[in-house]
């Protein structure tokens, strides 16, 4: 995805409040709900929406940018001298990141280029706040800093699209806050328990694996 534009002082506010507003219309009615939702959610015009962002794709372009920055600031909070602190922070007001929660599992239900493009900014942005927390030393070194970041970054949304509902049945976002409560309280203590304890009791495996890294391929005529 690219960059989003400069934006003029004068219009930040104005600018904020239609992308804010943008967010929660599209996790509430999808990538297709249309300017004329956004706009009336705002209290504006259509035309309003395009003097600030240009075309719908690029209001969607700086709806990715802030969802995506959101979601790395509070990684990076959880994984900084801090984290403890803003964990529970963030745990006790799990409920009002709903809306951002909503609005990445509609992209990824959207599919196509712009899902694939979704997931590869959070990878990337997965793998930038690892690499913070590597250098405060609250997270071990990986051998594949973009492997482990891009796991990661898939078990999560794959866990989440779990939690919603089977055969093409529509996303109530108004009930997405108590889903996420839920959610949370039954995964952070075994993701934790993960994270912090390691599920195998000693490095077999691994060793294992990485031994045959640096074996010779064999030739298909051996």
């Amino acid at each position: 995805m690219g960059s989003a534009r400069p934006t003029p002082a004068s219009d930040l506010t104005t600018r904020a409040r239609i992308r804010e507003a943008a967010v929660r219309r599209f996790a509430e009615d999808g990538m297709q709900a249309s300017l004329r939702a956004i706009a009336a959610d705002v209290g504006a015009s259509p035309a309003l929406i395009l003097h600030h962002f240009g075309s719908r794709a690029g209001l969607r372009q700086e709806c990715d940018h802030w969802v995506l920055a959101q979601i790395s600031a509070h990684k990076s909070a959880v994984l900084g001298p801090g984290g403890a602190t803003a964990m529970l922070t963030q745990l006790a007001h799990v409920e009002g990141y709903a809306h951002l929660v909503a609005y990445l599992l509609r992209c990824l239900q959207g599919g196509g280029a712009i899902a694939k493009a979704l997931i590869d900014d959070l990878a990337a942005e997965s793998e930038a706040y690892l690499r913070e927390a590597e250098e405060t030393g609250t997270v071990s070194r990986s051998r594949d800093p973009a492997a482990r970041a891009r796991l990661l970054t898939e078990m999560a949304l794959g866990a989440l699209l779990l939690q919603l509902p089977g055969g093409g049945e529509p996303l109530h976002v108004g009930q997405l806050p108590a889903l996420l409560r839920a959610y949370t309280d039954r995964v952070i203590l075994p993701y934790l328990e993960l994270y912090t304890e390691p599920l195998l009791t000693d490095s077999t495996l691994l060793d294992a694996y990485l031994s045959t890294l640096h074996q010779p391929t064999r030739s298909s005529h051996a």
